[in-house]
């Protein structure tokens, strides 16, 4: 009796199940739409939006598919159309839980991204939907860490990325202002895990067709593909960065591979590589000629924990003739704390020379040299204590030394030249510094006072370093990220005389670093002695408006030679090296000395004292008379009668 009992009710059951199954099934469409509708008021609720479709049904159990679905943020423009997509499931994923998608197949997707000045239609996507994924703790951390949002952005990509994918007639389009940039894919593909597309692009007058290709793969977490143009002899020409960055940048090829190794404790480890090939950049505040490198590779491995992200060691760089290992640290404490270094060891100097990009070391660029170098980089920065910042750049030579010079000859200091003063990159004189010109004052001619008082000023350890004083780059840099731009440079004074001799005077990345290569050339070659690097520089800087060496600037503020020459002018015309045309602005209305200017004249003194040049109480009983004479003195009469 309790087995037939047993029976029927496992036979009722199954029928339940049955008859359940059944009633699924009918009714699959108005449930898919039931749910999705009533997703689609919560995602509008929360982030300002109207999605809406023409049709959403299930042609069986595994698949799903939508036509005319579109989104539009309220008050924007439209922000998505797609005239249909088909989605096929995993079925035995489905009844384990689990979404796995198996094949895509959609037609007319449109994506349009829409900004004008601050608005646009896709600023909800930044929005706070109310779950934080960053929650700040105690010390500035977050509940969420880079590792594991590393793994979720990773995790949904694999986890929803189908086996095959079908895309027709997609764009993509961006506006921004009055710029437009479209991207157009006839037909993309993803079959058993290998993708491949052509792409037109298109922005204003500029045309192109662009191929690419790669692979992914779930299995073992890997994304590779490359890009180049589809069109014979074409180059890829990027689009976007020349209308809003003012920035031209192209190149042939470019590949990439990413694989998410298995994590160590709390850390994601991501592996892979880059390459770009004949990448060329333009932009004025890099170089104003185009900047030119052939190759350039980086393998690397990537480690990410709750609060830091890491450029690991084991990651090296190539380009052209040259390959090194950075190391770069990125924690975030409150404010971001960075540790870059750098170490390579010695390798044929040649290497270097043959290997710099061009567009940035015009004035070096063919030079050959004998022997090796070596270079070590050391970096701490912490926004937290900028004033902790650590600074160090170390080149080296071992048995090197310059068989050819390149475009530039560096030696030319040596003797007698002929220098060309600029103003607003214009130039306003040209003149021999050496015993041809009659203003020219070799160092015996210069006061002592002045000498020491502009080292003092500008350079106190000229004599003593190599071309470039630690302390004040490291204080510069340090200044400049505090301020947020470029406001202290830090230059020695050989960096002063290889920009004003050799260089323009555009404050560009190209500038700075072909000078900092030119400085070590000169000092550790000794290409030109210090004592004749000063003596240059005595002779050829600016001191007031088309005023240019010592000689001039005694006889234009006092009247006399450079030999003659009190404490009180010598520190005087040391004060305004830095702002030489603007050197009315330290006196009184009555052409006394401003008030603010008396420390720095008794600073100065006191190092004079120091170097013999003055006695220790003359110093502590200092008080500065700066009379200014000869034609300088016309010109601050104008000055005062006019502000008067």
């Amino acid at each position: 009796m309790m087995k037939r009992r047993l029976k029927q009710f496992g036979i009722w059951i199954a029928l339940f199940t049955v008859l359940s199954g059944a009633g699924l099934f009918l009714l699959r469409d108005p449930l898919l739409r039931h749910i999705a509708d009533r997703r689609i008021e919560a995602l509008s609720a929360r982030y300002g939006i109207r999605i809406a479709y023409v049709s959403l049904k299930m042609p069986s159990l595994t698949s799903v598919r939508m036509e005319g679905l579109s989104m539009v943020p309220f008050g924007r423009d439209t922000l998505l159309r797609l005239a249909s997509a088909e989605v096929k499931l995993d079925f035995l994923a489905l009844l384990r839980g689990n979404l796995s998608i198996r094949k895509v197949d959609t037609e007319g997707l449109a994506c349009t991204f829409v900004k004008q000045g601050m608005v646009s239609n896709y600023d909800f996507l930044f929005r706070s939907s109310g779950k934080s994924l960053s929650v700040p703790d105690a010390d500035g951390g977050t509940s969420i860490g880079y590792a594991e949002r590393i793994e979720r952005a990773l995790g949904v990509l694999f986890r929803l990325l189908p086996e095959d994918a079908v895309m027709r007639r997609t764009v993509l389009t961006g506006r921004r202002d009055s710029v437009c940039t479209r991207f157009y894919m006839p037909e993309f593909v993803l079959d058993n895990q290998v993708y491949d597309s052509d792409i037109e692009v298109v922005e204003g007058d500029m045309r192109g067709k662009w191929h690419i290709g790669g692979t992914l793969d779930c299995g073992t977490r890997l994304i590779k593909g490359h890009l180049h143009s589809a069109e014979k002899g074409q180059r890829i020409v990027m689009p976007y960065i020349r209308p809003h960055y003012g920035a031209a940048v192209a190149f042939d090829s470019i590949a990439f591979s990413l694989t998410q190794e298995e994590p160590e404790a709390d850390e994601q480890l991501l592996k892979g590589n880059a390459e770009v090939n004949g990448l060329e950049v333009h932009h004025a505040a890099l170089s104003p000629d185009t900047i030119g490198l052939n190759r350039w590779k980086i393998d690397y491995l990537l480690r990410a924990g709750e609060r830091f992200i890491e450029l690991d060691s084991a990651t090296e760089v190539h380009f052209n003739r040259l390959s090194f290992h950075p190391f770069v640290h990125a924690e975030k404490k409150g404010r971001w704390h960075f540790t870059v270094s750098v170490h390579r060891p010695p390798f044929p100097a040649q290497d270097l020379f043959s290997s710099l990009p061009a567009g940035l070391f015009r004035h070096v660029q063919g030079l050959q040299a004998s022997g090796e170098l070596s270079y070590d980089l050391c970096m701490d920065i912490d926004f937290n204590r900028l004033d902790s910042l650590k600074f160090s750049s170390d080149l080296r030579g071992h048995g090197f030394s310059i068989i050819r010079m390149g475009a530039a000859d560096l030696a030319r200091m040596s003797e007698e030249f002929e220098y060309t003063a600029y103003e607003h990159d214009q130039p306003v004189r040209t003149f021999l510094v050496g015993p041809s010109n009659p203003d020219f004052r070799p160092l015996s001619c210069i006061s002592p006072l002045l000498q020491m008082a502009v080292m003092q000023s500008e350079d106190g350890s000229f004599f003593y370093h190599d071309g470039f004083y630690p302390g004040a780059i490291q204080e510069a840099l340090a200044y400049d990220l505090q301020k947020g731009r470029f406001a202290r440079g830090g230059s020695s004074i050989t960096m002063q005389l290889v920009k004003n001799v050799f260089l323009n005077r555009h404050k560009n990345i190209a500038r700075k670093l072909e000078e900092a290569l030119m400085v070590w050339l000169i000092e550790s070659q000794h290409l030109t002695s210090k004592e004749r690097m000063y003596e240059v520089y005595l002779n050829i800087i600016e001191w007031g408006p088309l005023v240019y060496g010592a000689a001039e600037a005694s006889r234009f503020y006092f009247g006399k030679e450079p030999s003659d020459l009190s404490v009180s002018e010598a520190i005087f015309l040391a004060s305004i090296i830095p702002k030489p045309k603007h050197f009315r602005s330290v006196f009184n209305s009555d052409a006394t000395l401003r008030e603010n200017q008396l420390e720095y004249y008794r600073v100065i003194a006191r190092r004079l004292a120091a170097k013999g040049l003055m006695t220790e109480e003359e110093a502590e009983t200092f008080c500065p008379d700066v009379r200014i004479k000869g034609e300088a003195r016309k010109v601050l009469n104008e000055e005062l009668i006019v502000n008067n």
